[in-house]
């Protein structure tokens, strides 16, 4: 019998892999202007920092370091991580637990709590990563859509009762993909919502800290009185995507169960990436690090939102004030998922906005990230860009 006959597991059903990971194959050549990933600035990763701090974590505990070590964590960054996280977050902890990057803690939260069927209530648009994640745990999607000020409460509401929903997914701060902020007043009703439907909410905010204006607003986990919302951090945007190192906090019940989840994941999360990110902490290297990377995004931010004003008449666009996105919306009629391929032709790469819509649709819209680009090369990129959908009207 060949191996055509083998059946994979239905939860694949449907599943055609990241957009944006398929789109990394489409841009691997040389000179290429990306504007898809969410990757850091170059400039950004503290290779100087991390360097001489990894050399002397192995140099002083390098036996327990190169060890197996507790599902529940590296004992000392457990101890600066929750006086990290309490602080960010804004309110007690009972349960936390260091995670390889928050797209463990996604995995995590849907094998602890989705049975198939299950329903997720998530943004519309929403990140298609984590879209990709609650598809593979076979939990049925309904989008809420959103307005300027994120998520509509009356809506969302509405589909609490019409769904009943085992979980909403969340990104409140600088949204991935559109950079909306979730408006303060609509906070602590999502909290209160939740314990009133009996609704998990993951709230997912690794962009909080890359704010570049305005005012900081609380986290919906630091309305939460009742034990629903689970709050998902990471230091993949500040510090280093590479050393996959973020957290889950919540409820002790729930952070149980999902450590239980990822002792036959990965057993626990990379000791040493860990020890580095726990003297990031300690010797207060953080704060000052993140304060110097935001002074390059916010130009880049700004230079590519001055470009954005001479594109085609009729498209509108978000004006983040911090993360790593914006989102355009371009006249009707355009579709941007076959112009991607023209886009290639000329070096520039960007994502369809379709692939982050649970049900699809939305053709006239895309995702620009402007972290990993230099000012020069913004301005040169969003002028093709600007030119290719000119000529598509």
């Amino acid at each position: 019998m060949t191996l055509d006959a083998l059946k994979f597991a239905d939860r694949f059903d449907g599943i055609s892999g990241s957009a944006i990971r398929e789109i990394f194959k489409m841009i691997a050549k040389p000179g290429m202007i990306s504007f898809a990933g969410g990757n850091p600035s170059p400039s950004a990763l503290p290779d100087d920092l991390a360097a001489p701090i990894a050399k002397e974590v192995l140099e002083q505990n390098g036996k327990a370091i190169l060890q197996y070590g507790a599902t529940e964590g590296y004992p000392p960054f457990l101890e600066s991580l929750r006086a990290y996280a309490e602080k960010s977050v804004g309110c007690p902890l009972p349960g936390i637990l260091p995670v390889t990057g928050s797209t463990q803690a996604m995995d995590l939260l849907c094998k602890a709590l989705i049975n198939p069927g299950d329903t997720i209530l998530v943004e519309n648009p929403s990140f298609l990563g984590n879209l990709q994640c609650m598809r593979l745990y076979q939990a049925n999607l309904v989008p809420v859509d959103s307005d300027e000020h994120g998520l509509m409460l009356d809506k969302l509401e509405e589909a609490m009762k019409t769904y009943h929903p085992k979980m909403l997914y969340v990104i409140p701060t600088f949204q991935n993909p559109t950079g909306k902020t979730l408006a303060e007043e609509r906070r602590k009703p999502i909290a209160e919502l939740a314990a009133k439907y009996g609704v998990v909410v993951a709230e997912d905010d690794p962009y909080r800290d890359l704010r570049y204006d305005g005012v900081p607003c609380r986290t919906i986990k630091s309305y939460d009185t009742e034990g629903w919302v689970v709050y998902l951090g990471s230091f993949s945007k500040v510090i280093s995507p590479g050393m996959r190192v973020g957290y889950l906090a919540g409820d002790s019940r729930i952070v149980r169960k999902c450590t239980l989840g990822k002792q036959s994941s990965d057993l626990h999360t990379a000791n040493l990436t860990q020890a580095i990110v726990d003297q990031f902490l300690r010797r207060n290297l953080l704060e000052p690090h993140i304060q110097e990377i935001c002074k390059g995004y916010a130009e880049q931010l700004h230079a590519m939102l001055d470009d954005l004003a001479a594109f085609p008449a009729g498209t509108t666009f978000t004006r983040p004030e911090g993360g790593l996105f914006i989102w355009v919306e371009l006249p009707e009629g355009i579709d941007t998922k076959p112009l991607l391929e023209k886009a290639v032709e000329r070096h520039v790469a960007y994502v369809p906005g379709t692939h982050f819509y649970a049900l699809g649709g939305h053709e006239n819209t895309l995702r620009l990230n402007f972290s990993n680009s230099p000012v020069p090369v913004i301005h040169e990129g969003m002028g093709i860009l600007k030119d290719l959908f000119t000529e598509a009207l």
